[in-house]
């Protein structure tokens, strides 16, 4: 059986002004290549020399940790007979970085450069000494873009991966949440961070994402939505199976329930495994609100998922098919406003929903500041002209605008996406075979969904397969109160399911007092 073959490593030469041309032939002479080479009484005799890029490190952590340190500091004249024995005595007594480690390739040198390290070579040492300088221009830490909140944490997610894991760990202060970075890309080697409570998660799951993470060979990584479809569980379906967020406290409210996070370098969007169909209606101040008001709005949700599916195709069978069903005044009303337009309903309600999905691209495209205000006037002007020209009914419009409004309820934006697809196949059968054709379409559906899987969890779980301990309403419909939530979700196995000992409700002051 052939086996893949290794890279072949260069060990550094122990001449300097070698290592300093081949690294800037490597770079190809980039301007941004820094190269230092300076004498110091901390190695007399011998030149020294210290690499980094420029705009990827703090240039203040190297003047005052790195290069003052090692041009005013003199060692004992034994310390430095050999190179590698210098740079040993550079790492143990000179430098002041916290991060500070010792390589003998070429190519290590080169992957930890781009990483934000800097590089101090000696004459005559084939060791080098890398030190953590990393900084530059980062965006600072702000309010959620797409996942805003009235009550709770106003953090987000950067574009730094090492920020947001502390980020979480600020949240979660335990040793036992483990992360480990991966290096995924053959030419941005992009850092990706494994993010998991140990004791709590499923061993198999933390293993299966491992491996899902470990096969991916592709030349770059730019948004954690390359890493989403190499690792996701079906590729040719409309819905997620994966939970993507900006919300450092969403992410640490899954680790609690024992899933697993995934954190990709250059994107502030994390993503979490396994999930579920209903995770994708469960918004972050559910659990900062009062269980009964977070209830209602969740039910809300279901609701406008459904309609923003379901109205335009029932509109469709009712009036092309089914007109028995209404009564008889508000037929009288629609056979009225549908007089003078000279397209079947179908054809109508396409129409209608093309130029209101052209009319969202467009609103997001467009530059912010005229963004919203093109998309509202566009689609009243537009509207309203279209029903004064009889090119489609009043009564199309409602339902087309209801619709929007609905799907807009969503809190996930790529669930709500699946909706606006998904809507246009119901449509079609309406119009072919009215309340049948609609039926059909939503029993494949449903079939569909029982079939998918996210890291093996099913992806109606658990309701379908139900999940005993956990009851059918436990968290998918109903949000029940803090102290009642005994257990994690089951149907993640965790090693740890309990997460407090007793479900009763805390004695209120004036009882205790008695």
């Amino acid at each position: 059986m052939s086996q893949t073959k290794k890279p072949t490593l260069t060990p550094l030469s122990p001449s300097l002004k070698a290592n300093t041309d081949t690294i800037h032939k490597r770079f190809g002479g980039s301007c941004d290549l820094v190269i230092r080479l300076f004498q110091s009484d901390a190695a007399p005799r011998r030149e020294l020399g210290l690499l980094y890029i420029d705009g990827l490190v703090n240039a203040d952590f190297i003047n005052n940790s790195v290069l003052e340190p090692l041009m005013s500091l003199k060692l004992s004249p034994h310390r430095g007979e050999k190179g590698d024995q210098l740079i040993e005595s550079f790492r143990a007594c000179v430098v002041s970085v916290g991060g500070v480690r010792s390589v003998a390739t070429l190519e290590e040198a080169l992957q930890f450069m781009t990483d934000g390290f800097c590089l101090i070579l000696a004459e005559g040492s084939t060791v080098a000494l890398m030190a953590d300088v990393n900084g530059g221009n980062q965006r600072a830490v702000n309010i959620p873009q797409t996942q805003t909140v009235i009550r709770g944490p106003q953090q987000g997610l950067v574009e730094d991966v090492h920020t947001n894991i502390s980020l979480v760990r600020r949240i979660i202060r335990s040793p036992d949440l483990h992360v480990q970075m991966h290096k995924i890309g053959t030419q941005t080697h992009s850092n990706v961070a494994v993010m998991y409570l140990n004791g709590v998660a499923d061993e198999g799951i933390v293993r299966e994402v491992y491996r899902r993470l470990a096969a991916i060979d592709i030349d770059g990584v730019l948004e954690s939505g390359y890493i989403e479809e190499f690792i996701q569980d079906e590729t040719f379906t409309l819905f997620p199976t994966l939970l993507n967020t900006e919300r450092p406290d969403t992410i640490s409210a899954s680790l609690l329930e024992g899933r697993v996070a995934i954190l990709v370098d250059g994107t502030p969007m994390a993503l979490i495994a396994p999930t579920t169909f209903f995770s994708f209606f469960q918004s972050a101040e559910d659990y900062y609100q009062r269980f009964d008001i977070a209830t209602f709005v969740r039910i809300i949700r279901y609701v406008a998922y459904v309609v923003s599916m379901l109205l335009p195709a029932l509109y469709i069978a009712v009036t092309t098919y089914h007109q028995e069903m209404l009564p008889t005044t508000l037929l009288i009303s629609l056979a009225a406003q549908r007089e003078g337009v000279p397209f079947p309903g179908l054809i109508e309600a396409l129409l209608m929903e093309m130029t209101f999905e052209v009319l969202r691209e467009a609103g997001l495209r467009m530059p912010r500041a005229i963004g919203p205000a093109i998309s509202i006037v566009g689609a009243l002007v537009l509207g309203q002209s279209a029903v004064q020209a009889g090119i489609v009914s009043a009564g199309m419009v409602i339902v087309v605008s209801f619709t929007a409004i609905s799907n807009f309820v969503m809190p996930e934006f790529n669930m709500a996406a699946t909706s606006r697809i998904i809507r246009f196949g119901f449509m079609l059968m309406a119009g072919m075979f009215g309340f049948f054709g609609i039926f059909v379409s939503v029993m494949f559906m449903l079939v569909h969904l029982v079939s998918l899987r996210s890291f093996g969890v099913p992806y109606m779980s658990p309701m379908a397969p139900g999940t005993k301990g956990n009851g059918l309403w436990h968290d998918v419909f109903v949000r029940i109160p803090w102290w009642a939530i005994m257990f994690r979700p089951l149907e993640l196995n965790p090693r740890n399911s309990r997460r407090q000992r007793n479900a009763k409700r805390p004695p209120s002051q004036r009882h205790s007092d008695k």
